[in-house]
């Protein structure tokens, strides 16, 4: 009787899950952006002040971890 109590007391632990399967996709994307936006700040030759290093790439680096967030508390 008492392991009947615990299989599904484990059970119930383990169809709780902290995020919905959309929240991981979303924190998926949001890795995605965020490694995009390095591999365009590291650019593969030219000049080092270029607007997309400068300008772009930090934009798309800091839309991510804000996507991030989203993804994180988004119920």
């Amino acid at each position: 009787m008492a392991d009947q109590k615990t299989t599904s007391a484990t059970q119930k632990q383990k169809e709780e899950l902290v995020f919905s399967k959309k929240n991981y996709q979303l924190l998926l994307i949001s890795i995605a952006i965020v490694v995009l936006g390095f591999v365009l700040m590291m650019g593969a030759d030219g000049d080092i002040y270029d607007t997309r290093r400068t300008l772009i790439a930090p934009v798309v680096v800091l839309f991510g971890f804000v996507f991030g967030i989203y993804a994180i508390l988004k119920k």
